[in-house]
């Protein structure tokens, strides 16, 4: 496995981004991936849109930057809107361009969040089935979706853990987290995994916040909670949008610093194909390049 997130060597530290609509935001992903490639991060990822948009977009970025850049990428690969022989033929898409690597998703249902959930008629229903599709047609890397706060469609969170525990039985190699912001939820996912005699490492997905609108929103959709202490926080200096912003990167440095004193395998953040919030967390956090050595 070429990530190394089962805590024998350095931690992962890694980098996502959204794939642009347009040529302006494709120009800005650019800026954002040369800027954070001095970094020396495990690897990137690379979405899809909402609904599974952008899928033809978001293989093409992928394999640009395993051609044009030093930087390992993973692929996002969901179940949204395609069959069986549609996924076959994006996994064989990703390897022709260079890429080892995917994250397996079911992915949002096609009409947005918070609407049922409708497989294509001659796809994937779940995220299970998506690592069993990519370990029959390749010999990636797997990584899968937690939930520290809780999948919006879950019973429970020891339901979710269940499901996790599945991923890993069915080859996946990793887990990257939602976004969340209280250490305590992911510590808690930990334990419930190894109470079930799971080891499957689980890096912690980190969102500084630089807007609160757009934080609140994201959350409301994702399921992620938001304690009263950080709105309290980031309303404190609502009316600041550049203070906003340095609440957001003090909230994230503290948050990826109890993490890493915890004993997380590592740290994946959600860009927003913006690379200035993530590289004033890394400065505060005393990262530095070649693998994140601490």
């Amino acid at each position: 496995m070429f990530i190394d997130v089962t805590g024998a060597g350095a931690r992962s530290f890694s980098f996502e981004f959204f794939p642009p609509k347009d040529d302006a935001g494709e120009a800005a992903l650019w800026q954002a991936i040369r800027r954070l490639e001095p970094l020396s991060p495990s690897f990137v990822s690379v979405t899809y849109g909402a609904g599974g948009t952008t899928r033809d977009r978001t293989t093409r970025v992928t394999a640009a930057i395993a051609r044009e850049t030093t930087l390992t990428p993973v692929a996002h690969l969901t179940c949204v809107g395609a069959s069986r022989a549609e996924l076959r033929h994006v996994v064989g898409a990703y390897a022709d361009g260079g890429v080892a690597a995917v994250m397996a998703l079911r992915g949002d249902p096609p009409g947005g969040p918070g609407q049922p959930w409708t497989p294509h008629p001659e796809g994937l229903d779940h995220a299970i089935d998506l690592v069993t599709l990519v370990r029959e047609v390749s010999g990636f890397t797997v990584g899968v979706a937690a939930f520290p706060d809780g999948h919006p469609e879950s019973r429970s969170l020891d339901h979710d853990a269940k499901v996790l525990v599945a991923k890993a039985d069915a080859g996946a190699d990793f887990a990257i987290t939602q976004f969340f912001f209280d250490p305590a939820a992911y510590f808690r996912l930990l334990d419930r995994l190894s109470a079930l005699g799971c080891t499957l490492p689980v890096i912690p997905g980190i969102m500084p916040v630089t807007n609160i609108g757009q934080i609140e929103r994201f959350a409301q959709f994702s399921g992620a909670a938001l304690p009263d202490g950080v709105v309290q926080r980031l309303h404190a200096v609502a009316d600041d949008p550049a203070a906003v912003r340095r609440v957001g990167v003090e909230l994230a440095t503290e948050l990826c610093a109890t993490l890493l004193d915890g004993g997380a395998p590592g740290l994946h953040f959600y860009t927003l194909n913006r690379s200035t919030a993530t590289l004033d967390v890394f400065a505060d956090l005393g990262l530095t390049a070649a693998r994140g050595t601490r």
